[in-house]
């Protein structure tokens, strides 16, 4: 059987292979990645968050995609069926870091990514599936099934698993465990958003607060397109028959927020689903390999975390990586995995305070202490690491305070009016 030797194999060519891979291979390091899907091709997680624009510019990919046209994001507007608005600018957030990022077509955006790695010198086989792994102490022989039938081996002294929901070690191995998060389904497509600028500005996500755990989201393209999708338990669609366009098209139609604006558009493609997606593993790492990016941890899209925790995780371990195939020692629960699960429980808190109502109590609240305003910007911003943010440091506590603050005046308001 045919054997190849590399430094490094990575496993997948989504954003957090291609980052890891980059900067790798930036430290003289011989970098392969392998990826079972032919690019591009399509995959949700369309609407980025400044954080990631750190490690896309680490690994060079900045000057490559601001030539592609991308719609610039500058903030994330939430809306609910009072037509109560909560806007937050980026340019107006508490960590000191970047304003703005993008709001992409993942199918171009990750192929321009790939493309670029591989005029790094990084080469990448696609239609390439990873078929067993063996371990011996760092040292690795991975088994891959080739585009023409055929089978290969190849030898690496360390593997970045960046295989998204493939989540190949953690299936391999048995290390997958049961996310916490109650199992939600998404119903999405890609729109012809032509009446998009009588309703809102394309510079920014809309979230729309359709009713209680059910949520929206509307992420305009610089094409004139707009995805759009519905996010609820499963059993939400039942009380919608009919195909999948026509589910969707009666959800969007039963909306004060968007009815109007997309009221008879073309729909770009039959709208798919996406279901039970929280996931989680018991450890990032082991003896030889580092996971990263959705196959450690993936919560959930509502406020577009998961390409931020792709390439921030990604960028972390191909710097431990390096360290570790320069003989130092490395700490991987330590230096990795405690650090990742830091932005992953701050998420977390946000994603459980959005699903039960509390961070909807804040976000249209009629009075927002700017202070507050700023350091919660800063969270969905994707700065889930900076600790000087009491927001960050403090998430659970700040945003049970905050609603307890908030109930607390309307009780007060409701006594004073009777």
């Amino acid at each position: 059987m045919n054997i190849e030797q590399t430094d490094v194999l990575v496993i997948g060519a989504g954003p957090s292979g291609t980052v890891a891979a980059s900067i790798i291979n930036k430290a003289g390091y011989k970098v392969k990645i392998v990826e079972k899907e032919e690019f591009p091709r399509f995959v949700i997680g369309e609407s980025l968050l400044p954080r990631c624009m750190e490690a896309l510019d680490e690994a060079g990919f900045l000057p490559a995609l601001k030539t592609q046209g991308f719609q610039e994001k500058f903030g994330a507007k939430f809306i609910n069926d009072q037509k109560e608005v909560m806007d937050f600018n980026f340019s107006d957030q508490y960590t000191k870091g970047w304003t703005w990022t993008w709001q992409v077509k993942r199918a171009d955006f990750d192929k321009v990514l790939a493309d670029e790695v591989e005029k790094m010198g990084v080469p990448i086989e696609y239609k390439t599936t990873v078929t067993k792994i063996e371990f011996s102490g760092t040292d690795s022989l991975t088994t891959v099934s080739t585009p023409d039938g055929g089978t290969k081996q190849i030898k690496a002294r360390f593997i970045v698993d960046g295989s998204g929901y493939g989540r190949v070690i953690p299936r391999m191995f048995g290390m997958e465990r049961p996310s916490e998060l109650p199992s939600r389904k998404a119903l999405f497509t890609h729109i012809r958003d032509t009446r998009r600028m009588n309703y809102v500005e394309p510079n920014r996500i809309l979230i729309v607060d359709h009713q209680h755990q059910v949520w929206i989201w509307c992420i305009p393209f610089s094409d004139g397109t707009t995805s759009c999708g519905v996010v609820s338990n499963p059993e939400f669609f039942d009380d919608f028959k009919g195909t999948p366009e026509e589910q969707l098209r009666a959800i969007i139609a039963s909306d004060v927020n968007i009815k109007e604006r997309f009221e008879g558009c073309e729909f770009l493609f039959e709208p798919r689903v996406l279901q039970s997606w929280s996931a989680s593993c018991d450890k990032f790492y082991g003896d030889g390999f580092v996971l990263t990016g959705n196959v450690t941890e993936f919560l959930d899209p509502v406020f577009s975390s998961g390409v931020t925790l792709a390439v921030a995780s990604s960028q972390l371990a191909a710097h431990l990586v390096i360290k570790q195939l320069n003989g130092e020692n490395v700490d991987w629960q330590k230096e990795y995995m405690e650090q990742m699960m830091v932005g992953v429980d701050v998420f977390r808190t946000y994603v459980l305070a959005w699903y039960d109502g509390s961070l909807q109590k804040i976000f249209f609240n009629e009075e927002r202490p700017h202070d507050n305003v700023i350091k919660i910007c800063s969270v969905l911003a994707g700065y889930v690491w900076d600790e000087s943010n009491t927001f960050v440091k403090d998430h659970q506590n700040c945003v049970n305070r905050l609603v307890r603050m908030i109930d607390l005046n309307k009780k007060i308001v409701e006594f004073n009016n009777k």
